[in-house]
């Protein structure tokens, strides 16, 4: 009979493992865990993109009794300011070149706002964490669903998180949005 494992991933640890998914894969960014500062840094060979992203993730992360910094450190120290941008903008900078990402839509005229749909790539996305619930240790979750958890300190409203519809469905009637 093989070892029963019963440690768990610590949370902020699924924290850093979310950010790793969604941004890990990106050409322009690499991803590191600093274990002994309980620090998360992401390289980002692009100012603006660089720039994006620290707006988007907050600086610290409180998870339980721990407080994870997050760090976002561009190519060179460089950094550029975004100037005043729209949130499609913002989210255009961010996810630039990252193959998770589909594409970024705003809708005007429904509401008194601008509503902004975030789309990722129609993917399942899993990454080991010590989930008793899955006999991989794995949790599968999409895009979207990281996306709303790891950005909800940018306090950006009207911001929908959402995955790429197949491309054999379409909108109802091809009217919506």
């Amino acid at each position: 009979m093989g070892k029963v494992r019963l440690k768990l991933s610590p949370p902020w640890i699924t924290y850093v493992n979310k950010v790793e998914a969604l941004f890990g894969a990106d050409p322009d960014i690499k991803v590191v865990y600093d274990n002994d500062n309980v620090e998360l840094k992401l390289y980002v060979d692009n100012a603006e993109k660089a720039s994006a992203i620290n707006y988007l993730l907050p600086p610290a992360k409180q998870i339980g009794n721990v407080m994870l910094k997050v760090t976002v450190i561009p190519a060179n120290d460089e950094s550029a300011e975004l100037g005043k941008i729209t949130v499609k903008q913002l989210f255009d900078y961010a996810f630039d070149r990252n193959p998770v990402y589909a594409f970024t839509k705003e809708v005007s005229g429904f509401f008194s706002n601008v509503l902004v749909y975030v789309v990722f790539k129609n993917r399942v996305v899993q990454f080991f964490n010590d989930n008793l619930d899955d006999i991989h240790g794995l949790i599968s979750t999409l895009y979207q669903d990281i996306a709303e958890e790891i950005f909800e300190d940018a306090g950006l409203g009207g911001v929908f998180y959402n995955t790429d519809i197949e491309e054999k469905v379409g909108m109802p009637l091809g009217e919506w949005p």
